[in-house]
Parts: structure tokens; C-alpha cells; sequence
């Protein structure tokens, strides 16, 4: 028998990605029809805080919401960040055709290939929530250095930093780097509360709370 929690979380699940769906393809759109390129530079910088902060005040605010993205396993929330791979060789190949500033490039590339890298080690390391934290730490740690020095050259208005306004590129800022920003949020909030629990709850509650198990 499907409870009324069980249709709630479907339908949360449905709307959640397609909203992202929805969201990938306006921005798309947009970049293909050179919307963003219309916009002064230093408006990049405003959009892509909105993106990150959006969802995480809903998440907050909204408890539903918050028990879906709860009981998401920490291991997919994980596999996410492979994309950041694909996300900082494109950093690296328009850095190589001078079409983004060096300082960007040596700061956002090589940190996103690691992070994605790190993926697969983590998945395969023996042990639960501490190993989560520790890379959604460094992931978040990295994700501010490369996103502060995109939105300070973007504020800077530095040369070859608006091209990251331009098809198809504009899809890391846009989209990636906002679901990136409050995924990453989200997930130490989940990670870090395990450790209140702990404090007041049996080792049978903790394990319930965190959602991991040993892998």
C-alpha cells in the first residue's frame, strides 16, 4: 500500500527534475540565442548567487523538501560530481584558445578534475558518512575558490571573462555551478547534523539519520 509520504516524495522527485530539466533548457536556449551576452558582465555574478541561494532557502523552508533531498543516498550525491570533469577540460581547452582569463583557468580547472576524480576513490574506500564529509568539504572548499574568482574577475569586469556568457559555456555558470553550490550545501547540512544526533540519540538512531551505510 503506497502511503500518502510515499506519493508525496514521488511527486516532489517528479517536480525536482523537471525542474532541472527545465532549468537546463532555458539556459541553453538562452546561451544559444546570445541572451546572456546582451546583459552587462558584472549580471552574471547576480544570477548565478540566485541559482545557489534559491534552492537552499527552500530547502530550509520547506520541509518536504527537505526530507527528499535527506533521503537521497549520500553515494549519488557523490556521483554527481563527476561532471565537474568534463566541466573544468572545457575551462582548460578555452583557456588554451585564450578565450579565458589564465587566472580563472589555473584555479577552476585543475580543482574541478580533481574533485571529479576523487569520485570514484571515495565510492570505493571502505567506511560511511565520515568519508562523504570529508570529500563534500573539500568539494565545497574548492567550489568557492573557483566560483569567488569567477564572480571577482566577473565584478573586475577582467578581459575574456565575459565569454563565459557565451553557447555553450555559459551552461557551467548557469546551471552546473548552481545545482553544484546548493547540492554541496545541502549535503554537509545533512552530513554535519548527524553529528548533533549523535550527542543526544542511540548508535540505532544515528545510523538511521545519516542514510549511510558502509560501503
Amino acid at each position: 500500500m503506497v502511503t500518502n509520504a510515499q506519493k508525496r516524495h514521488d511527486l516532489i522527485r517528479k517536480w525536482f527534475f523537471l525542474t532541472l530539466a527545465l532549468w537546463a533548457a532555458l539556459v541553453a536556449l538562452g546561451g544559444y540565442a546570445g541572451w546572456f551576452t546582451r546583459i552587462p558582465v558584472v549580471g552574471i555574478a547576480p544570477l548565478v548567487l540566485a541559482g545557489i541561494a534559491l534552492p537552499v532557502a527552500l530547502y530550509y523552508s520547506n520541509k518536504p523538501f527537505r526530507e527528499f533531498i535527506r533521503a537521497i543516498d549520500l553515494k549519488y550525491l557523490t556521483i554527481f560530481h563527476l561532471w565537474r570533469i568534463p566541466a573544468g577540460l572545457v575551462f582548460l581547452y578555452y583557456g588554451n584558445l585564450n578565450l579565458l582569463p589564465d587566472e580563472f583557468v589555473s584555479k577552476a580547472a585543475p580543482g574541478d578534475i580533481l574533485v571529479g576524480l576523487l569520485v570514484p576513490v571515495v565510492l570505493l574506500l571502505r567506511g560511511g558518512r565520515l568519508k562523504y564529509l570529508v570529500f563534500h568539504v573539500f568539494s565545497l572548499l574548492d567550489f568557492i575558490l573557483a566560483v569567488g574568482t569567477g564572480i571577482t574577475l566577473t565584478v573586475l569586469r577582467v578581459p575574456l571573462i565575459e565569454n563565459l556568457a557565451t553557447f555553450p559555456v555559459v551552461l557551467i555558470p548557469l546551471f552546473g555551478v548552481c545545482v553544484t553550490g546548493a547540492l554541496s550545501i545541502m549535503t554537509l547540512d545533512r552530513l554535519l547534523r548527524v553529528d548533533k544526533t549523535r550527542a543526544n540519540a542511540s548508535p540505532n538512531a544515528v545510523r538511521h539519520a545519516s542514510g549511510v551505510t558502509a560501503r
